[in-house]
């Protein structure tokens, strides 16, 4: 059985960055869009301004707020025959990953990882349903030894 969430480990505080600009990606386009077409719309009416001023204020929660929610919410653990993942707050998500069914396992680093010292442990399970379990936000270092330790496991399970 999983352990409790007092065992489980945080992902690196880098991990944050990376969630922030993956919202100034997202967002930053999307507030300029919708004060162009408040400009180029809504100028004759009376509201004229206010989805301006809600898309700015919605866009600095969602790159000041909510990458910090998301980091604190990411943990995972390494259990003798399992791999826990557990993540978010109102859909909340706690994968257990037996060792035994892992077929597959990666460690990626795109350019935002590279730069803020984190890497994604990607695992493959056999299955249709949740076959791909994803943990970001690891050390590229602690991402290949988590790696080789499941590596290990899988070999001397089958020995």
């Amino acid at each position: 059985m999983p352990a409790e969430n007092a065992s489980l480990s945080p992902v690196e505080p880098g991990y944050r960055h990376v969630l922030r600009i993956h919202a100034l990606i997202f967002w930053v386009p999307l507030a300029i869009a919708l004060a162009i077409a408040d400009q180029l719309l809504l100028r004759p009416f009376p509201i004229h301004g206010v989805p301006t001023v809600l898309a700015v204020l919605l866009a600095t929660v969602a790159v000041i707020l909510l990458p910090n929610r998301r980091y604190r919410r990411l943990r995972y653990g390494l259990h003798p025959n399992l791999l826990q993942v557990v993540r978010g707050w109102l859909f909340h998500t706690d994968t257990v990953v037996p060792l035994v069914r892992v077929q597959h396992i990666d460690v990626t680093r795109g350019p935002l990882d590279k730069a803020f010292g984190t890497a994604t442990l990607v695992v493959h399970t056999a299955g249709t349903h949740n076959s791909i379990v994803v943990l970001p936000g690891l050390a590229p270092e602690k991402a290949a030894a988590i790696r080789d330790e499941i590596r290990q496991r899988i070999r001397t399970d089958f020995e």
